[in-house]
């Protein structure tokens, strides 16, 4: 993670002070940001660099190719997608996993990789269905997958919404700096301070005896310290992005405040949810859906959710669990609750329902089957 290396935080204030001071040249982000993250990533690792130099290239090549073919259209946008999720995201996490073994390959190179995935895949869908106007040039194309505030951990971003961050002139006025600055400190703070001792804090209780009351403490403090994490990266990469001349989109939108999972999922990880929607609930559904399509692709696309964060049992049963949850929410027709038009005792409730439910179920980020396990016996242990 970028963010934990402050040479790393060096480099990109340095890049802001750069933009800032050659902001008078009509494509100085455009340029000088693509540099940047050349050699952001030549110094930080060479085999990531020649990684990413190889997949960028490969993948604008798929892309053009889209964009300006008028046979086998839908061929070479499967057979794009396929091979980025077949050959490149699972035979990596096939790696790391230990499943097999390549020289050419390192664990450094999974770094970031499950976002750029996305990213490449959301690229191919517009060159899909905009043809030749959705061409652009391969320097736009490189920074949109290299990107460097976003590239390890999000939030992930539009192909459409970066290509017109590009054609704007560098602007950041004094109110934006401030607030970006504002919102990079708050990132650091809730990672480097509140996680660092939290997680002291939860390691001190877990190495005891679990009872009822201590498992629920830890389910709800493992709750608040993903919470502050994933919070924490965004916060950092909104302000760094900002600060760089491109809109970053909100990934963590008031979730403990969601009356409902599916508001939740709407606004906990938001990009994620939105990714997830886009290309598949909408490609298999253009129109309304039905009850029962619109509970099928629910679940279907929280076990995607699951499996994106890792091939593992936890992870599965993680997105069944809450895919199951949306089919409900759905097929009832109880995704969302109008705040205005409900008493106050009734949307508080729903919130406190939606968390309870989310909070029983996030400890499996852990990703630990003993302590994933071990917690949930503790909540059966109760005391004399």
């Amino acid at each position: 993670m970028f963010y934990m290396h402050m040479n790393a935080i060096i480099a990109m204030m340095g890049m802001v002070a750069v933009l800032m001071l050659t902001r008078r040249w009509a494509n100085n982000k455009r340029i000088l940001m693509l540099i940047f993250s050349l050699c952001f990533l030549l110094l930080f690792s060479q085999k990531l660099f020649v990684f990413y130099a190889v997949y960028t290239v490969i993948n604008y090549l798929g892309f053009i190719y889209l964009c300006r073919t008028s046979v086998w259209r839908k061929t070479a946008f499967i057979f794009g997608i396929a091979a980025n999720v077949v050959g490149v995201f699972l035979g990596v996490r096939f790696f790391v996993m230990g499943i097999f073994h390549n020289p050419m390959f390192d664990a450094v190179i999974y770094l970031g990789l499950i976002y750029n995935v996305l990213k490449v895949i959301d690229a191919y869908y517009f060159a899909y269905f905009f043809g030749k106007d959705g061409e652009v040039p391969a320097l736009d194309y490189a920074n949109y997958v290299l990107f460097i505030p976003t590239f390890t951990s999000g939030p992930i971003l539009k192909f459409r919404d970066f290509m017109a961050d590009t054609k704007k002139p560098y602007t950041v006025d004094a109110k934006l700096f401030e607030d970006s600055v504002k919102r990079v400190i708050l990132g650091l703070f809730k990672k480097i301070v509140l996680v660092t001792w939290m997680t002291s804090v939860f390691d001190h209780v877990l190495k005891g005896e679990l009872y009822t009351p201590q498992s629920v403490f830890l389910l709800v403090w493992f709750y608040a310290i993903i919470y502050f994490d994933f919070s924490g990266y965004s916060d950092m990469a909104i302000g760094f992005g900002r600060l760089m001349g491109y809109t970053m989109p909100e990934n963590f939108k008031k979730p403990l405040l969601s009356p409902s999972m599916t508001q939740f999922w709407r606004n906990w990880h938001a990009t994620l949810g939105d990714f997830f929607r886009d290309h598949i609930f909408m490609f298999f559904s253009r129109k309304a859906p039905s009850r029962g399509l619109a509970s099928a692709l629910s679940i279907l696309i929280m076990v995607l959710i699951g499996l994106w964060h890792g091939f593992t049992w936890l992870y599965f049963l993680y997105g069944l669990y809450h895919g199951l949850i949306l089919a409900i929410e759905n097929w009832f027709k109880i995704t969302t609750v109008q705040r205005k038009k409900v008493s106050k005792t009734y949307f508080y409730f729903r919130c406190f329902v939606t968390q309870a439910l989310v909070t029983i179920s996030v400890i499996i980020y852990s990703s630990n089957y003993e302590t994933v396990l071990r917690i949930y016996r503790g909540l059966f242990h109760f005391t004399a």
